[in-house]
């Protein structure tokens, strides 16, 4: 193969590639930093890793230097747990929320996320289709390359077959890559009130329908009190699993369900939010392949507990991290204030968070053999950042580093002047 970018001059260049602990780190630190390091692409994929002097018979006539003038290098930005497609927002909610009014009671007077299904029924694919557009590019800027997006905010068959209809176009149309999960269990909207069992059975109805057209690859349930109990997500994810479908749970948010057990019964992808685990759940999930997908941002924004990362990670728990980007909880794109967050608040160390948002996060979406670290037959998915050491990235918080972004060997986002 021959050589047609190569990267070099590079700082620190985190592979994520995952490596044998060094005496004295955490269960996650397990990931390869490489000092004035340099990455050879060929066509989409990463050619050769190294470190030193790029070898010269590697430069060809035709192959693209980039000076990487001492800045870090990363993986592509994975954020593995976003409603991305949605009408509408919710800052007439803002005041009520910040002085403290309960959720129930905005919920009563038309808000919460029964006001976000009003708004994404009302906009047509083609106007959802634009509004996601505009948010991945701004996740662009952040440095993310690949987003999980779930429906949810249809809540009835026609809206929810739009939002996943508007996932696969955005595939086809932009440059992020886009995950799609169906979420028909995201709530029980006001029209099934009184006819749970009744919005249950159409959830089951479309999982074939969703299937047979290729418009999702997971599953995902809201395990949650007074939305859909232990029992009935058990019922749901004993259904999809028939159809193949693969699968997450939003799990243990606000009370403990048991959903990080359920999600290990049935080795499920990745257990969301996490925030009220117990310890029999987190006991549960160091010995599983399920990935603690730990979601800062909602805890920051609700003004709420976060989830007990370092005892799960001291515990053998593997961990990563998303925005939960949502017009409720969570309206950021800004995967690298998450980050910080993390750093901050849930006490994380800064190789554990590069690894939580890269091969934790692959793992998490089921892409760690393409995507998640910087290897050798690899998707080229990296991030230049405008920082010397990863650690300037957490420190210096609110702000983005992202210098340049490449996916698929391709330059897709330069900042001005960067």
């Amino acid at each position: 193969m021959n050589a047609d970018l190569i990267i070099y001059n590079i700082g620190q260049l985190v592979t994520g590639k995952e490596v044998p602990l060094k005496d004295g780190e955490s269960p996650m630190e397990n990931i390869e930093i490489l000092e004035n390091g340099y990455i050879v692409i060929s066509g989409n994929e990463i050619m050769e890793v190294g470190q030193g002097e790029v070898p010269s018979k590697l430069i060809k006539f035709t192959t693209k230097l980039v000076d990487a003038e001492g800045c870090v290098v990363t993986p592509g930005l994975i954020d593995s747990h976003t409603h991305l497609v949605h009408g509408g927002s919710r800052e007439n909610e803002f005041l009520d929320k910040i002085q403290g009014v309960p959720y129930l009671e905005i919920l009563e007077k038309g808000g919460g996320i029964l006001s976000s299904v009003r708004a994404t029924r009302e906009l047509s694919e083609e106007e959802l289709l634009d509004k996601a557009k505009k948010t991945l590019r701004t996740m662009l800027t952040f440095g993310i390359t690949t987003v999980e997006s779930k429906s949810g905010y249809g809540l009835d068959s026609e809206t929810e077959l739009k939002q996943l209809k508007v996932n696969e176009r955005l595939n086809h149309e932009q440059e992020v890559e886009v995950i799609s999960t169906f979420m028909g269990a995201h709530a029980l909207p006001e029209e099934y009130r009184d006819r749970r069992e009744e919005f249950i059975g159409k959830i089951i109805d479309l999982l074939p329908i969703i299937k047979e057209r290729n418009l999702a690859e997971f599953f995902d349930v809201f395990c949650e009190e007074g939305v859909f109990s232990n029992e009935e997500s058990r019922r749901l994810y004993s259904e999809a699993k028939k159809y193949g479908f693969k699968l997450r749970i939003h799990a243990d948010e606000i009370v403990n369900t048991k959903g990080a057990e359920l999600a290990v019964e049935f080795e499920m992808n990745s257990a969301d939010h996490l925030m009220a685990i117990s310890d029999e759940g987190i006991e549960a999930l160091k010995n599983s392949k399920t990935i603690a997908n730990l979601l800062p941002g909602t805890s920051f924004s609700l003004g709420k507990a976060y989830a007990p990362a370092r005892k799960m990670i001291e515990s053998g728990v593997q961990v990563a991290l998303s925005t939960d980007y949502n017009p409720g909880s969570c309206p950021t794109e800004n995967l690298q204030l998450i980050m910080q967050i993390a750093a901050l608040k849930l006490k994380m160390k800064p190789k554990e968070i590069f690894k939580a948002v890269t091969i934790n996060a692959a793992k998490s979406i089921g892409r760690e053999k393409t995507i998640g670290s910087i290897e050798e037959g690899k998707k080229a998915d990296f991030v230049v950042f405008d920082a010397r050491n990863i650690e300037y990235i957490l420190y210096h918080f609110g702000v983005s580093h992202t210098k340049k972004v490449f996916k698929n060997g391709c330059l897709v986002y330069k900042k001005v002047g960067g």
